[in-house]
């Protein structure tokens, strides 16, 4: 099983594509998506633009699936809510745009190795340093955010598969409560990892 964000070597336009402009093409993406799509109905085309992204990046069906079934029950929370207190419409677009954002962001983690992100990133707030900006501790927080991606996807597949043993498949607080717990002490641990090597200076 391939987790959430895990490179894929290729050798497709996308894949060659250096990180720094494949970020900034993210971000503006994302803007594009969450600015444009105003009813369910603009989620096609977007959806569509972003089919049409991976079948350039030569990214398998089940590959990309992979990328989006570990927030669907985030979604789902979100959907339930946003139903209930803005209307079904609404709903549908809040978490259709989540869902092409993380589905774009999980691209740019398919095609881009780590390091090319950070290095990316890091050359690209060199300038802020001047006003007290610490690009190598930004890079970490991100380097730290993408291995947190499988982390959290592994938790989930756990808490789900021991949650279908126990007879209980369809039970909503079978699975939120272990996946808090569970994301609370994993963040601790790490937390702590970070401060026995002076990071929380």
């Amino acid at each position: 099983m391939t987790p959430l964000g895990i490179y894929q070597p290729g050798t497709s336009i996308l894949h060659r594509l250096p990180a720094g402009p494949k970020l900034l093409l993210l971000v503006a993406a994302i803007v594009a998506v969450t600015v444009l799509v105003r009813n369910p109905a603009h989620l096609i085309p977007a959806a569509a633009v972003v089919v049409v992204a991976y079948a350039i990046a030569r990214i398998g069906v089940r590959t990309a699936l992979r990328q989006l079934r570990t927030v669907v029950w985030m979604l789902l929370i979100i959907g339930i809510f946003q139903w209930i207190f803005t209307g079904w419409q609404r709903a549908v677009v809040v978490c259709g745009t989540l869902l092409l954002a993380v589905a774009l962001a999980a691209l740019v983690t398919l095609t881009t190795r780590v390091s090319d992100m950070l290095d990316a990133v890091t050359r690209g707030l060199h300038p802020l340093k001047r006003i007290g900006v610490d690009p190598e501790r930004i890079a970490l927080v991100l380097a730290m955010t993408i291995r947190c991606i499988p982390l959290l996807a592994g938790i989930i597949g756990q808490i789900s598969e021991a949650r279908k043993a126990r007879g209980q498949a369809t039970s909503l607080r079978a699975f939120a409560v272990p996946v808090v717990i569970s994301t609370l002490i994993t963040a601790d641990a790490m937390g702590e990892a970070l401060a026995a090597r002076g990071v929380d200076d």
